[in-house]
């Protein structure tokens, strides 16, 4: 029988499809393995793959049904198609209070990124960055030429804020990823506000941009957006993904939200049709899905506080963290324990300059992938079994 859409939609096949279709979408351990410059891992792989921060379980099912209706509108260009381009705007609009002028739309907030350093450095004005932090903005202003400024986090593994405002004159770019990826640490509103303030006082023409990647899976109640702060501040802008919570890393889908100025600019460098229809179809029934946030939220919590629980009874202390991965302080370099894990098919995160001597980064999949994880780091590390599992529940 040909796969059409009514025949993925029919029945009881509706189920073992999405469970599928999930899984491509969520493209689990590419990022890993692109990033280090190896052949990707294949989609059906016998492995754990806990390296890429992607969401295990992909999109909800409202953005997977969203996404078989739309596969009718795959010979239509994106503004041509219905939803179409105009509707995801519009709806991120109503998600966050703003006008569609205050959006731009792209392929993943990797887009984003890149062309706000693109646009807003160079001529002299330089990258700040935090170290470590997520690579993009370094990865581009060295791609092009630019001077590149890494400001080394703090003892707690924190974004140095103080440090990175004293280094930030003549900037034109400020990147400021909360929480961090991949320290999986957080500043609080008032810290960012006043970094902010700072910025602006020591560079007022430089682009701040923050980086809310990881925003859907932060469980400490005094956290907040920063996306009312961008829609009225000139010159900053706050990223997000749909490539995390939302579970969409292979349909990539992401967005910059700010002052109208700062994204006018932005959109003038963007990607034309840069988002597919079948994106932007999930993208907009996720907006209307916030109970999937809740529920990936809270499953998320879970398995990320058994992991490090399990950690911090073998000995083996982490940071307090507010995304879906933990930074695993191991005293020993990363590439043998992840090349360890993977000989036992458990798939860890490659290596963080200037840290990859001593940490590695775990991203956080389902409760069954971390206790089968658990059980190869407890074998990797040397643990015993009673050590290992005592007081995790």
């Amino acid at each position: 029988m040909p796969l059409t859409r009514r025949a993925l939609l029919r029945g009881p096949r509706l189920e073992p499809t999405l469970s599928a279709l999930a899984t491509m979408i969520a493209a689990r351990g590419h990022e890993e393995a692109l990033a280090a410059g190896a052949a990707p891992v294949p989609a059906n792989a016998d492995a754990i793959r806990i390296s890429g921060n992607e969401n295990p379980l992909g999109p909800g099912p409202r953005a997977l049904e969203a996404v078989i209706a739309a596969l009718e509108q795959s010979g239509r260009y994106p503004f041509n198609s219905h939803p179409g381009g105009s509707d995801l705007t519009a709806a991120i609009a109503e998600r966050f209070d703003a006008d569609p002028e205050q959006i731009v739309v792209g392929a993943g907030s990797s887009e984003i990124l890149r062309n706000a350093v693109r646009v807003f450095a160079g001529g002299g004005r330089h990258v700040l960055t935090a170290d470590p932090s997520y690579g993009s903005p370094v990865t581009e202003s060295t791609k092009l030429g630019y001077t590149c400024l890494q400001v080394p986090v703090d003892s707690e593994l924190r974004l140095d804020l103080d440090a990175m405002a004293s280094r930030a004159r003549g900037a034109g770019f400020v990147y400021l990823c909360n929480p961090n990826n991949p320290t999986a640490t957080i500043h609080l509103p008032a810290a960012i506000e006043n970094f902010i303030a700072a910025i602006r006082r020591a560079a007022p023409e430089a682009l701040i941009l923050v980086d809310e990647a990881y925003h859907d899976y932060v469980t400490d109640p005094g956290h907040r957006s920063m996306i009312p702060l961008a829609l009225s501040e000139p010159n900053v802008v706050v990223a997000r993904t749909f490539s995390k919570a939302y579970g969409m890393a292979g349909l990539r889908l992401g967005f910059g939200i700010g002052h109208r100025d700062a994204i006018e600019t932005l959109r003038r460098y963007k990607l034309s049709a840069n988002a597919n229809v079948l994106a932007i179809a999930a993208g907009v029934a996720s907006l209307r899905d916030p109970g999937h946030i809740e529920r990936e939220r809270e499953r998320n919590r879970e398995a990320r506080t058994f992991t490090r629980a399990f950690f911090d009874k073998a000995g083996y202390r982490s940071t307090e963290s507010q995304t879906n991965f933990l930074f695993v302080e191991l005293r020993r370099p990363a590439k043998g324990f992840r090349d360890a894990c993977g000989k036992r098919n458990v798939v860890v995160g490659r290596d963080f300059p200037p840290m990859e001597k001593t940490h590695c980064r775990i991203s956080i999949g389902t409760m069954e992938e971390m206790r089968r994880a658990c059980d190869v780091f407890a074998e990797v590390l040397d643990i015993a079994a009673t050590d290992a599992a005592g007081g995790v529940q």
